[in-house]
């Protein structure tokens, strides 16, 4: 199982487009918040990827996509359990310890969180920490992120992508 996970496009509706057509092969798509208008644009031209879309509530994002929410468990295949949020409920600017306490709580072996702008691709102690970064306005050296995951019977494979 593919999944494409951004977060934190603000805007930047082109790389949005850019990434779904790299990827057209892909399971799931999981915007981690604060680009639902950006996600209303790509259903207008593409309307087959709502379907296979989870959207999250950003702090910069205003009720324009009725079934964007605050937090997203999800059990997938092979027995993994995502847990993600936009991460400002979590204070993920300051630490990133309280959202990886609440994965945790909720046995999830994937963290996927956003808000920071700075990718992050880590595994710790059985949990896997991913942060895509940035399609709209990165804060890592200004490459513009989003990140991949491959789902297995062998495991999980993490990857931070970057726009060229």
């Amino acid at each position: 199982m593919k999944i494409i996970v951004l977060s934190d496009t603000h805007g930047a509706v082109d790389h949005l487009f850019q990434v779904t057509a790299m990827h057209q092969d892909a399971d799931l798509l999981i915007h981690l918040g604060d680009g639902e208008k950006d996600l209303y644009h790509l259903f207008s031209n593409h309307p087959e990827l709502e379907q296979k879309t989870y959207c999250l509530k950003g702090n910069c994002d205003f009720g324009i996509l009725s079934q964007a929410m605050r937090t997203l468990e999800l059990d997938l295949p092979y027995g993994h359990k995502i847990f993600a949020a936009h991460g400002d409920y979590y204070r993920v600017k300051y630490s990133s310890a309280r959202i990886i306490h609440e994965a945790r709580e909720h046995q999830a072996d994937i963290l996927l969180y956003g808000h920071t702008h700075v990718s992050e691709c880590r595994y710790e102690d059985g949990l896997y920490i991913i942060n895509p970064g940035s399609l709209g306005i990165p804060r890592d050296y200004g490459k513009y992120s989003y990140a991949l995951l491959d789902l297995s019977e062998q495991g999980v494979l993490a990857n931070i992508a970057c726009l060229s």
